[in-house]
């Protein structure tokens, strides 16, 4: 990290841009300002930026020197007019005083290595620009604040407390403490129970950076694409009286009570007439084997069909809620199970749907301490796989090399112990300039 780097951290193109510089001679910047925003820190400063006795811009300026600094290097902050030209030039400015671009997500995986967040932390930066729900923004905000690491901590201590313990015992068995290994299966149960739950509350808190997928499903005509336009508030999905309009799956985003919801329309499930629409009845079978939800819709205006039958039979292992659509008509449906009458037409059902949806598959509240990322769910999982095994084992060195794999696990989450590689390919995925 000898480098210093500079970076856009906003969009080109607004009204204003800000660009990044960070690393040891980032006060160097000082070199094409007028006058030293480098003899008032942390202020925000008006100066003339000019480059070979040319002005590029008038622009606002921050220095922060470290370790108070978002990555704990010197840092300056350019707040420029954001036109395309004048950001290109002052660009070109910072290449002169041989400063490198920054890479992607540079700045933050500094702010990791230099100890100013963990790396469950800099990873939620990214969940927060991503955030398309108020739930989701709430648990990635909690995630940056360092609630992950916390409830990871808590395990890490209680492991490392009883590993002490076991260690003690290998290496000096005479005077080993009785209560020491007395303990030792109250402690791992005690680990066991808290990594569960945090897995269970993974399996739901998912949706808040992955979105909960909602697929409406049924044989054509039924008014899915209706129902879908409906819960969207614009007419998304077209709508015929023609069986088979819908030869593909249509995938749109919104927000259920703060929750990020795909809404996913298929096409209706029958025997193909054409290639087109069978492959779109493909399609619509694999997404209801993907779904968290499955809607299935029948028409209420209409006696139950073989196909209704097949579908019910088809959907009845997957997280569902048969919806009797048309409610505003005439009924003449003869299903009796549990069901949600809703009408597109008129709006009927909609609330009690979306309430059905949430609580059937999202989580209760946005808890920080929730895990919501892929790869923490898989390092839980293993960690949690090395401590059943270490309740099992009947060697205390058994004991002990379960245990350190489930530290090591959990150390991958928050970055005390993780490969190079697994930080490189964590990075990569970020934006520039953050």
């Amino acid at each position: 990290m000898e480098d210093t780097i500079y970076a856009p951290s906003s969009a080109i193109g607004g009204a204003i841009a800000i660009i990044r510089i960070s690393g040891s001679e980032a006060s160097r910047v000082r070199e094409l300002l007028d006058p030293d925003p480098t003899q008032y820190p942390r202020e925000l400063s008006h100066a003339k930026l000019s480059y070979r006795n040319e002005l590029i811009d008038d622009c606002m300026v921050v220095y922060l020197p470290a370790p108070r600094s978002y990555t704990g290097e010197d840092m300056m902050e350019l707040n420029v007019h954001g036109g395309m030209q004048t950001v290109q030039r002052v660009l070109g400015a910072l290449a002169s005083l041989k400063f490198r671009p920054a890479e992607a997500g540079e700045f933050t995986k500094r702010a990791f290595l230099n100890g100013k967040m963990d790396l469950s932390a800099a990873e939620a930066v990214m969940d927060v620009i991503n955030a398309d729900a108020e739930q989701s923004l709430k648990s990635a905000l909690a995630q940056l604040q360092g609630s992950i690491k916390r409830e990871i901590a808590s395990v890490e201590d209680l492991l490392t407390d009883a590993l002490s313990g076991i260690d003690a015992a290998i290496d000096y068995p005479d005077e080993a403490e009785a209560d020491t290994l007395e303990t030792l299966p109250e402690s791992l149960m005690a680990a066991i129970a808290r990594v569960d739950a945090m897995i269970a509350k993974a399996r739901r808190g998912r949706v808040l950076r992955d979105g909960l997928q909602v697929a409406i499903v049924g044989r054509p005509n039924v008014g899915k694409s209706s129902l879908m336009n409906a819960l969207l508030g614009n007419d998304r999905a077209i709508v015929t009286a023609v069986a088979g309009t819908t030869r593909d799956i249509i995938d749109e985003k919104l927000s259920m009570d703060g929750v990020p919801v795909r809404l996913i329309d298929t096409a209706g499930i029958r025997e193909a007439n054409d290639e087109a629409e069978r492959i779109g009845v493909d399609r619509a079978r694999q997404t209801i084997r993907r779904a968290d939800v499955v809607c299935l819709v029948m028409d209420s205006s209409a006696p139950l069909t073989k196909q209704d039958t097949e579908l019910l039979n088809e959907t009845q292992q997957s997280t569902r809620i048969v919806l009797l659509n048309k409610s505003d008509l005439p009924q003449a449906c003869d299903y009796t199970g549990e069901a949600i009458r809703v009408s597109a037409k008129t709006g009927e059902g909609l609330r009690e749907l979306q309430d059905t949806i949430l609580a059937l598959a999202a989580p209760e509240r946005a808890d920080g301490s929730t895990i919501t990322n892929e790869r923490h769910i898989r390092a839980l999982e293993l960690a949690l796989a090395a401590l059943r095994d270490a309740t099992a084992a009947k060697e205390l060195d058994c004991v002990a090399t379960d245990v350190k794999s489930a530290l090591h696990h959990l150390g991958s989450i928050t970055g005390t112990d993780v490969d190079a590689t697994v930080i490189d390919r964590i990075f990569e995925r970020f934006c520039v300039g953050k």
